[in-house]
């Protein structure tokens, strides 16, 4: 890591793993490193809401002490992450971005997912940035200020790990964690050059999580490499529904699979860059079928919003009625909003999800893995009201996941590869799409792009 000369800002998980475990450097010099590169990037990214230093120092001389005794050590031994301030952190206060929450004791326990990469060996450095109790798509927020994109620091990292993305592509750390909604893993890592994956709904424990939607929330992960990807998403194994490693197939044979791409919604809500964008992936991948038109699209767009704000506003109704005025304006005109939605509607939405799900699920008779692209256009500049694509102007922030939200309801596992469209200055990603349960499908593919680099890594 930075300050010494055998690891960089961005080593890789294998690369600071061998490192420690060959004594070349030491878990706590690449803890040390990992927290200066922090304090540093503050003012710039503002990625971190809580730092949890001495808890990295003791974690990482432990690894330090296992390494010197000739013990075993984890797959993940001295490599630093970080969480979205929705996961419990032992002795941290869990506040999803919020006042509201500042009151509430420290966490007596990680959450799961915490819990499995501590248990795997890796450092835990702290709390990241995020919209408000996750109802957002740009991490502006109006309590710690916004999150900012490492790629151009003017513009959003997304949302609403936007934390998560920024500290994975700013060097900050190899790994974090981030939880997903409606895209929020999938938003970030599309517009800060991240892989991303957020798998089948319910593989990986939400326990300790603060929820948002609890039929739609996923935990995720973002990385800078299909290898680290491979490796964190190895590790949270160990957080599965039951507490207990969940089975997964072996990695799969790319040139035997039958790639499709969807068309029609993703296709007429996407800028020219994220065309472009998918165009390079399906290029790489071998696509000949044409797109695939998906009728329902935007109606599971709409069911999934409906979802979304039913099941927000039922969680926060309590808190909306006795402390708004600390809530984030936005925020809580919106929780507002969703605490008066007729109880019909969240009916009919559950049953349109379900025929939605039937109707993209039976793609895969003919197809092992769908493309889409990921974001409707590169990252933003923070406070953009505004955008126009295919001739509409739409409201910017929920814009960033009209892509993505349509598909959330199915429950399946999706990943984000990064790609470079344009002239190459910002990034903008490409959803991979499985069966149920396929997550290494996905890893295969975005394994196959990274490898390749095909158009997938800036140029600089």
């Amino acid at each position: 890591m930075s300050g010494h000369p055998s690891l960089s800002a961005g080593a890789s998980i294998e690369e600071i793993r061998g490192a420690v475990t060959a004594r070349s450097v030491s878990a706590t010099e690449v803890t040390e490193a990992a927290l200066q590169r922090i304090e540093s990037s503050h003012q710039q990214l503002n990625a971190f809401t809580t730092v949890t230093a001495d808890r990295a120092r003791a974690t990482a001389a432990d690894v330090d002490r296992r390494v010197e005794a000739g013990l075993d050590v984890g797959p993940l031994a001295g490599v630093p992450f970080a969480v979205k301030d929705l996961f419990d952190l032992r002795g941290v206060v869990t506040r999803a971005g919020s006042e509201v929450l500042t009151d509430r004791s420290p966490a007596a326990n990680d959450a799961a997912a915490v819990a499995a990469l501590v248990a795997a060996d890796a450092v835990p450095l702290g709390a990241l940035t995020m919209d408000e109790f996750a109802f957002g798509f740009t991490t502006e927020n109006t309590h710690v200020g916004p999150a900012r994109n490492p790629h151009d620091t003017t513009r959003t990292p997304g949302g609403s790990s936007g934390g998560s993305a920024a500290a994975v592509a700013g060097g900050l750390v190899p790994l974090a964690l981030g939880t997903d909604t409606n895209g929020s893993v999938r938003v970030p890592a599309s517009l800060c050059g991240l892989f991303g994956l957020k798998p089948t709904y319910g593989r990986i424990s939400r326990r300790g999580v603060q929820l948002f939607s609890d039929s739609l929330d996923h935990v995720g992960l973002f990385t800078r490499s299909a290898s680290d990807l491979a490796a964190g998403y190895a590790a949270l194994q160990g957080a599965g529904p039951d507490g207990e490693p969940t089975s997964e197939p072996a990695s799969v044979d790319t040139e035997q699979l039958r790639v499709g791409c969807l068309g029609g919604w993703f296709a007429d809500n996407a800028g020219p860059d994220a065309l472009e964008a998918l165009e390079l992936v399906a290029a790489a991948l071998g696509v000949t079928a044409p797109p695939l038109k998906m009728e329902r699209a935007g109606a599971a767009h709409a069911a999934a919003s409906v979802i979304t704000y039913a099941e927000a506003g039922e969680l926060h109704l309590d808190r909306i009625r006795h402390e708004r005025h600390r809530f984030d304006p936005v925020v809580r005109h919106r929780l507002v909003a969703a605490a008066l939605l007729p109880a019909d509607w969240y009916v009919r939405a559950q049953r349109v999800r379900g025929v939605w799900a039937a109707e993209l699920e039976a793609n895969f008779d003919n197809f092992d893995v769908l493309l889409a692209p990921a974001t409707p256009f590169v990252a933003p500049e923070i406070g953009t009201e505004t955008v126009v694509v295919g001739g509409k102007t739409l409201p910017a922030r929920p814009a960033l996941g009209w892509l993505t939200q349509p598909l959330t309801p199915t429950g399946l596992p999706i990943g984000v590869a990064p790609t470079w469209p344009g002239d190459g200055t910002l990034p903008l990603g490409v959803q991979i799409i499985a069966p149920a349960g396929h997550e290494a499908r996905i890893i295969s593919v975005l394994a196959d792009l990274d490898q390749r680099g095909i158009a997938l890594s800036q140029s600089s």
